[in-house]
């Protein structure tokens, strides 16, 4: 009778060396990119954090704006966490809570001109540097679908 250790069940044995760099490289790429986004943050006067949360009140689907709640899940924390963070951007003047029109019991969030004004320089900024890791990870992508 021959035993099976989880290293024997769970992993693909079609895996190859090129598979992990693959992975690696895409990882560390991430990575990269995301220590750069929060230096970028905080080179315009933000947290990394901040910089976030205005990116889902801009991005969010609902015209009116997310709530707390929708701020939690999108950046994946607790309620109170979101709070937090949402009391310390609006001391900062880069967002404010509105009461929803149809709604008085539920609060919308929403970017200050001044939140609008660093996202946007922000965002410029993250693009172009997208743009240039764009033939890495296009690589990277075309390794996956070839192999």
């Amino acid at each position: 009778m021959q035993l099976l250790s989880c290293h024997d069940i769970c992993v693909d044995p079609k895996l190859t060396d090129d598979d992990y760099r693959r992975l690696l490289d895409l990882r560390t790429g991430l990575r990269l990119f995301l220590r750069w986004s929060e230096e970028q943050a905080t080179a315009y006067g933000i947290t990394p954090a901040q910089h976030q949360l205005m990116l889902v009140i801009r991005g969010h689907p609902e015209r009116a704006g997310p709530t707390v709640g929708d701020v939690a899940t999108a950046l994946l924390l607790r309620h109170h966490s979101a709070v937090g963070l949402v009391d310390r951007a609006a001391d900062a003047g880069l967002v404010d809570r509105r009461p929803d029109a149809v709604d008085h019991r539920v609060v919308r969030l929403r970017l200050t001109a001044t939140g609008a004004r660093r996202l946007r320089q922000l965002s410029g900024a993250h693009l172009e540097e997208l743009r240039r890791l764009a033939p890495r990870m296009r690589a990277l992508w075309a390794d996956l679908s070839s192999g």
